[in-house]
């Protein structure tokens, strides 16, 4: 598997993982029970989707842990701003900083 289509499955899990997270969040925050019930039903699929992404692969997921933790953190506060109207804070900003420093550490570090 190419470093392209790693990035972009790592990519994709991220998205699934935090999407499935923001649709429990709008399922406990909503208040009709078919809603709830619908959105607890899709976040459960979604995040399924995004256990089966992440482990198919024949990969050492630890070895990409850096750049997935990356990615996660970057999707997280994508959706945060665009899907709840939230912009992360400086303190979030300057920790979000370190995550992606680490991120490349671990990517690009050669022991």
């Amino acid at each position: 598997m190419n470093s392209f289509s790693i990035l972009l499955l790592l990519t994709l899990a991220a998205v699934l993982e935090v999407g499935g997270d923001a649709l429990a969040r709008t399922a406990l925050h909503a208040h009709a029970m078919p809603v709830r019930v619908g959105f607890f039903g899709l976040a459960a699929l979604v995040l399924f989707t995004y256990g089966v992404t992440v482990n198919l692969p024949p990969w050492d997921f630890g070895k990409l842990l850096g750049v997935y933790v990356t990615l996660f953190f970057v999707v997280a506060q994508l959706i945060n701003r665009f899907a709840f109207g939230i912009a992360p804070t400086t303190p979030v900003l300057a920790g979000g900083a370190l995550i992606i420093a680490g991120g490349l550490l671990m990517t690009f570090w050669k022991a």
